[in-house]
């Protein structure tokens, strides 16, 4: 299998850093926007989509800053590659970014990029940014 490249992307939201931690950390925000649903126990979340499953291991959390995540699969693989959310605010207009940090075939790159894009579309709209 070939090597999954790094890539990051940046997503400004117009929304309290304290806000968007909690959709981004927490099984019921996860669901508002990221998956139909989001199960956790412990560690390990259930990412449910249609008729699909998979489940990652929560790596880190910093509390509204940023959560990591690896897949199970990557992990069973013995593989490095996570996903990162990360809430960036600048110092001087205020303005908070989310920033997302992931890894993908290098064929696959502009069509992960696409699903996020979707992904943080849906987000803004749950959070009334859009």
């Amino acid at each position: 299998m070939s090597e999954k490249i790094k890539y990051e992307l940046e997503f400004v939201i117009q929304s309290s850093p304290q806000l968007l931690y909690q959709y981004i950390s927490t099984p019921s925000g996860l669901s508002e926007w990221f998956s139909d649903n989001v199960n956790s126990r412990g560690e390990m979340f259930t990412f449910i989509w249609d008729d699909s499953e998979e489940e990652a291991k929560l790596l880190s959390k910093k509390s509204g800053e940023r959560i990591k995540f690896r897949w199970v699969d990557d992990d069973d693989e013995g593989n490095d590659y996570f996903f990162e959310m990360r809430i960036q605010v600048d110092e001087i207009t205020k303005d908070v970014s989310l920033m997302v940090t992931d890894f993908s075939e290098d064929d696959e790159i502009e069509e992960n990029k696409m699903l996020w894009d979707n992904m943080i579309s849906n987000l803004k709209h749950v959070l009334g940014s859009a």
